[in-house]
């Protein structure tokens, strides 16, 4: 007797394996090498950074921990940000300082510091520097009360040098590029909404209703696959060979606008087979539209470049005109079931249109 698995445990199996693709990742276990390297190289060298006193080194490697992310801009931008909140925080921590320099008890001043640097994380502008106001605000106000100025300094001059060892880093050894990684992905997303496009056909030839889970199948891939495109552009900003891949990006641009028209009219297809009628004088008429969809399916498939494109984006228009001259127009006194969907199929025709 074949074992079952239950579904929580199935569920929690795809977690594990996709958690493992994402941390094992070419991409990801560069950046860890990457990081690495980069914040052994600041903590050797935090020592020899001038107005810094030498205890206070280890904050250099946490320097490139913040700034050390997947894009070069993202990098910069996130350590400015670190950098401009520690500032504040600096700031905020030094007036509680001399909160608790009078008569007000040093929990006062935490309690002060705390909240005011909470109050000015809130500005977005400050992006991930908000995350460092308060944690920065509450350390010189506890770890800078003996040297107030020399730890202030050293705490924002050897984290701002570990930023900058972390951008330089990250654009000189192997800078990030993902621009044929997110083609890849949009690739991958327009064979899924091919395959959606063969199941729902089946559905409309079968008289049944699609399966819901294909709908938010391809709505998550169609978010997961916009995030990597997004990131992506990013990488190219600031990057040594952005110029010559700019033929890609706007090629990535281009794809992703039309695979987010072709999902969205695929789901509303899905929406309205439902409402397609199921007599038996439907049959021939849902044998033809099942064909227009399978020709549609093999038009959203074809592969960038690909010589036979035209060709299929042609069979799927031939087959959709089918449908549409042997459905009637309305039906019971409202738009045809048919002709909406018809409407939907043409869409999607439409949007494979561009990369014939």
């Amino acid at each position: 007797m074949n074992h079952v698995p239950h579904p929580r445990a199935a569920s929690l199996a795809a977690a594990a394996r996709t958690a493992g693709g994402e941390a094992f990742a070419v991409s990801r276990l560069l950046l860890a090498a990457k990081a690495a390297f980069a914040a052994a190289i600041a903590w050797y060298l935090a020592p020899l950074v001038p107005f810094a006193h030498d205890e206070y080194s280890y904050y250099a490697p946490l320097g490139v921990l913040v700034s050390m992310y997947p894009t070069i801009a993202d990098s910069a931008k996130a350590g400015v940000q670190a950098v401009a909140g520690l500032a504040i925080g600096i700031a905020i921590g030094l007036g509680g300082l001399w909160i608790v320099t009078g008569p007000s008890p040093r929990i006062v001043g935490v309690a002060i510091v705390v909240a005011v640097g909470v109050a000015i994380g809130g500005i977005r502008a400050l992006g991930t520097g908000r995350d460092w106001i308060a944690i920065a605000a509450l350390f010189v106000l506890l770890l800078g009360a003996n040297d107030a100025g020399g730890f202030s300094v050293s705490y924002l001059v050897t984290m701002a040098f570990g930023v900058v060892i972390g951008v330089v880093v990250n654009l000189a050894i192997v800078p990030p590029l993902y621009l044929r990684r997110a083609s890849l992905r949009l690739s991958q997303l327009r064979d899924a909404v091919a395959d959606r496009l063969d199941m729902l056909a089946t559905a409309i030839a079968d008289g049944s209703e699609p399966d819901p889970d294909g709908q938010r199948y391809l709505t998550e891939i169609l978010d997961a696959v916009s995030a990597d495109v997004r990131e992506a552009a990013r990488s190219r900003k600031a990057h040594p060979l952005a110029r010559r891949r700019r033929g890609i990006e706007e090629e990535n641009d281009r794809r992703m606008r039309a695979l987010e028209n072709t999902v969205r009219q695929t789901l509303e297809l899905a929406g309205g087979i439902p409402a397609l009628p199921r007599g038996d004088e439907d049959g021939a008429r849902r044998a033809q539209l099942a064909d227009a969809v399978r020709a549609t399916a093999r038009a959203v498939a074809q592969p960038i470049g690909d010589p036979d494109a035209a060709t299929a984006v042609d069979d799927a228009e031939t087959a959709l005109a089918r449908v549409v001259e042997s459905v009637p127009p309305r039906y019971d006194g409202r738009i045809s079931p048919w002709t909406r969907t018809a409407v939907d199929v043409a869409r999607i025709i439409e949007a494979a249109r561009p990369f014939t």
